[in-house]
Order: structure tokens, then C-alpha cells, then sequence
């Protein structure tokens, strides 16, 4: 297992609001810290994550914007894109790519961050798996090779080579980032998504602290020596 030294620019894919401050929210706040400029793209409006029947799509939407905005500015992500894509309705389509293939163009991440597709032991969200399987495709080729998308051209964005990619929520670490300096961070900027989580802070509190404790374990087993973490699955692209 690696640690992964701060990059100078990131980019968060993220399914859903509050999956990004779930699964790497202290890796953020910490580069944000050593200076790391982090946009956030956002597919799904998290329109349908609700038990209240008094809810509507469209209410629950704009909730989960104000929500994933102030999560963002806790985190220290300097900029949020909204893709908009209803949830549970992502496909891997020449299109989405494309919209993927846009940001990573236009915002040149050293560090692309997203979910980790392939699950054996449990099932996973679909929007989670296309969304990681569409930000790998978008890194490595479809952003890099120039007669891809072509008319991102006109609007003056350059083929980009994203060096790596760091998947959250695998079940296959291999990656480390020591956020025992950041963990508060991410439990304010998680405890933002009200509409998905408990009111109760301490809950939260714990939810959070658990599953870094949890990281740090694993990251034990290599020889570090860390109270949180955050771990991921680390692929490198072809330069």
C-alpha cells in the first residue's frame, strides 16, 4: 500500500450528492490545505433518495444542491458541477463520457477520484458503477487522444493526460491518505447532507470515524502508523 502525495489539481467524480464527502472528504480537505485545487462533477440530482411521502423529485433535487454546495465549501472544493442526471438513471453513454471528457479537459486534474465499479462481495449502487466505469473511460483514452470528441476544440480544450485515477468504496485498497488532521472536516462537511443523514451529529460523528478507523487498520497492516484514513484503489494511466 502507497500514500499518495498531494496533487496540484484533482477532480471528484461523484454518483450522487454526499457520496464525495463519504468517500474521500478528508483526503480533500487535506490537499485543499497544501494547496490542491479540487472541482467536484456531480452526474445525479439525488432525486430520488427520500422515505417522506410528502417529497417531490423536484423539491428533493434542489435540497440536495443547496446541500452538496455547502458540503463542497466545508470540504475546500474550489468548484462544483452539476451534470444533472435524474438518480438511478446514469448509462454509459458516448454522451456522459463526453461531459466527463469536458470537465477533465477543461479543469487538467493531476488526480481523478471516483467510485470503485467492481464489487464481488457486496452489491452496489448501479449509478456507482457507471459513473466509475465512465470516469476511467474518460481519463484513459477518451480524454487524452484528440480525434475523441473533437468538438471540445472549438471551445479551445486540449487533449489532458490524468496521470491516475484513486477509486473510493473498492474493496481492494492500495492507496493511503492520513486524514487524522482532516476528519472533523469531513464529519462537518458530511453532517451538511441533512436529507440523507441523522440530525443527531453524533451519529455522524461515529458513522465517520468507524469507517476511517476501519482504513487505518488496513493501512496498519503495511506499516503506518495513522489514528483515520482514507483508502483507495490507485490506477495509472498510460503516459
Amino acid at each position: 500500500m502507497e500514500t499518495i502525495e498531494t496533487p496540484e489539481r484533482a477532480m471528484l467524480v461523484i454518483p450522487h450528492p454526499d457520496d464525495g464527502e463519504s468517500g474521500a472528504a478528508g483526503s480533500v480537505a487535506k490537499w485543499a490545505r497544501e494547496g490542491c485545487r479540487v472541482l467536484y462533477v456531480v452526474c445525479t440530482n439525488g432525486d430520488k433518495g427520500t422515505s417522506d411521502p410528502e417529497m417531490t423529485s423536484e423539491r428533493l433535487a434542489a435540497i440536495r444542491e443547496a446541500e452538496q454546495r455547502k458540503a463542497a465549501a466545508i470540504a475546500g472544493a474550489e468548484e462544483v458541477v452539476f451534470l444533472g442526471y435524474g438518480d438511478g438513471e446514469l448509462e454509459d453513454t458516448r454522451e456522459f463520457r463526453g461531459r466527463l471528457v469536458e470537465q477533465t479537459r477543461r479543469w487538467k486534474p493531476d488526480l481523478v477520484l471516483a467510485m470503485d465499479p467492481v464489487r464481488k462481495e457486496s452489491h452496489g449502487h448501479r449509478d456507482h458503477r457507471v459513473s466509475g466505469q465512465a470516469a476511467m473511460d474518460a481519463c484513459f483514452p477518451f480524454a487524452r487522444d484528440r480525434l475523441h470528441y473533437p468538438e471540445h476544440a472549438a471551445s479551445g480544450l486540449e487533449p489532458h493526460k490524468t496521470s491516475a485515477i484513486l477509486l473510493w468504496g473498492t474493496e481492494s485498497p492500495d492507496a493511503v491518505v492520513d486524514v487524522g488532521e482532516t476528519i472533523e472536516t469531513k464529519m462537518r462537511a458530511l453532517a451538511a447532507h441533512e436529507s440523507q443523514l441523522s440530525s443527531d451529529f453524533s451519529r455522524v460523528e461515529g458513522f465517520v470515524k468507524r469507517r476511517a478507523e476501519a482504513a487505518a487498520e488496513r493501512a496498519a497492516e503495511h506499516g503506518y502508523a495513522f489514528s483515520y484514513a482514507e483508502v483507495f484503489r490507485r490506477i495509472a494511466f498510460r503516459r
